[in-house]
């Protein structure tokens, strides 16, 4: 046991210990390439489009191979994966079923950004409709892998979120956090504001105000943020708070956000509710949602608890009160 890549310990349930061990060889396996990029292959090259209309790079590809092994090592039952259509069988009778994003950000692979993996673990059913079309409630376990300057994971079981990293000479995670919060307070917010014009009313609005600074109705400055990258982004907040907005918006195809509720959406709500922030789809909690379909959209909406609950207040104006809010400002006034 002493050279496995994370070690057993209080925070990792005995029964999911297994797959975290997989988990953690894939990831290390992955972080190994992405460090090589351009000196053995290329990884950003294109490598068509996933099952949802989405551009694959070749690091998709081989990180939903990497997991997808993974999962069967760790006697998964059920393995359900961004780039694949339908799930995929592994033991039937397994006590897990994985449901995981393998590359989060590839877009940002050539630009040496910080990319990621993102997984949700819930417990088998019948069948493996059964297991991931449920409750997100029912998640016992979710968090991501990030490589970045360091590799590190950020996972939960249900009892607060732990931080584990990469020492790249041992090659073992290291637990180097064993309760993670969100702070509170923060001056951050990251939304893609080239959009703007597609959001609805409350989402401007309260974009509006942390723009107008400290002459607008909030009454400080506010700091935009935007990667590209939700699991660099999760990480950020993560670490010093602040808000996360991906809206629904009026582009076709964007009508109920673009981020996935099963494997991005689900188990990032789990994580920073867990390290106790909030975590909605502009209004209602992220949690208390059931996915119908392996790649659903919902709109996300998470950070510090606070900031979260001023989104879903904005919400809750009807549409004289946020009309007369645009009356008064607005993000191209002056």
């Amino acid at each position: 046991m002493k050279d496995a890549p994370i070690l057993p310990g209080e925070h990792i349930p005995p029964g999911l210990y297994p797959l975290m061990l997989e988990m953690a060889n894939g990831a290390m396996e992955l972080a190994k390439r992405i460090s090589r990029n351009g000196l053995d292959e290329s990884l950003g090259a294109a490598a068509g489009v996933n099952t949802d209309g989405d551009a694959q790079k070749a690091l998709d590809v081989i990180a939903d191979d990497l997991f997808l092994t993974a999962a069967r090592r760790a006697k998964i039952a059920y393995f359900a994966s961004e780039e694949q259509e339908h799930t995929v069988t592994l033991l039937e009778d397994g006590a897990y079923a994985l449901a995981i994003d393998p590359l989060d950000g590839s877009s940002n692979i050539d630009t040496n950004v910080s990319v990621g993996t993102i997984f949700a673990i819930f417990p088998a059913a019948a069948t493996a409709d059964a297991s991931f079309l449920r409750p997100m409630a029912d998640l016992v376990g979710g968090g991501y892998f990030i490589y970045g300057p360091q590799t590190a994971l950020l996972v939960t079981f249900g009892e607060g979120v732990q931080r584990y990293v990469l020492d790249t000479e041992q090659q073992k995670f290291f637990l180097t956090e064993a309760r993670v919060t969100i702070p509170e307070e923060s001056n951050e917010f990251a939304v893609n504001a080239s959009n703007y014009r597609h959001w609805p009313k409350p989402i401007r609005a309260y974009v509006d105000d942390c723009v107008a600074g400290a002459e607008g109705p909030r009454g400080k400055n506010f700091n935009m943020r935007w990667i590209a990258s939700l699991v660099a982004e999760t990480h950020r907040i993560l670490a010093r708070g602040g808000i996360f907005l991906y809206p629904a918006d009026d582009r076709k195809g964007y009508e109920r956000g673009r981020l996935r509720l099963l494997y991005e959406c689900g188990p990032i709500a789990m994580l920073i509710t867990q390290a106790g922030g909030g975590a909605t789809d502009g209004v209602d909690p992220v949690l208390g949602q059931s996915a119908t379909g392996l790649h659903q959209r919902t709109p996300l909406i998470f950070g510090s608890k606070g900031k979260v609950a001023r989104v879903t207040a904005y919400h809750d104006m009807t549409d004289d009160e946020t009309n007369a809010l645009f009356g008064k400002r607005g993000l191209f006034r002056s």
